[in-house]
């Protein structure tokens, strides 16, 4: 659901500023599948919208001050930032790095919008957890692995950060501040 779901934080992000013209994401290029469905998917939504999309690549944090310089080059209005680990472990330098550049972001990790970052939308990560505790019960209790269901996140949660929308200017319309699960102040 990841490559899936990357499409509706660029929609998510473009809602937060209908007037936005450039986007961009950024994946992992170590993480080559991933990053081929994410870019395919989101430049695919970015054409719907009517925006131009960049795609910048960072493999860990070395590649962060780089990136944040493309974004000033191409006068990117927003980022969204693709899932992967070398993301994860480093959310709290990208929320930090996006307000210190003054780029409104979105992430899938929820700790990405409470660090500081404009948005995150994601699955809840407990559910997942959830899940696996019961596949796992069900096998330990006997059940043959290949007899079990596929199943996958299906609840998703929207996280925005009003301060940081107001230190950036922006006004989070009332549809999306309605819709959203969590809004910090």
């Amino acid at each position: 659901m990841i490559v899936e779901i990357t499409p509706k934080r660029l929609e998510l992000l473009h809602e937060a500023m209908p007037k936005a013209g450039v986007m961009i994401l950024l994946v992992n290029p170590e993480d080559r599948a991933l990053a081929q469905g994410q870019s395919r998917e989101v430049l695919s939504a970015a054409r719907r919208l009517g925006l131009e999309l960049h795609v910048l690549n960072a493999s860990s944090e070395r590649d962060f001050d780089a990136v944040f310089a493309d974004l000033n080059r191409v006068s990117a209005a927003g980022l969204v930032i693709g899932a992967g680990s070398a993301f994860l472990l480093n959310i709290e330098q990208l929320a930090a790095l996006t307000l210190r550049h003054r780029v409104p972001a979105i992430s899938v990790w929820r700790n990405f919008a409470v660090a500081g970052g404009l948005m995150s939308y994601g699955p809840i990560f407990g559910e997942s957890y959830r899940l696996a505790g019961i596949y796992t019960g069900r096998i330990l209790k006997g059940e043959r692995p290949a007899n079990l269901p596929v199943q996958q996140a299906s609840k998703f949660e929207l996280q925005l950060n009003q301060k940081t929308a107001k230190s950036l200017g922006i006004t989070i319309p009332l549809s999306l501040l309605g819709r959203a699960d969590e809004v910090i102040e």
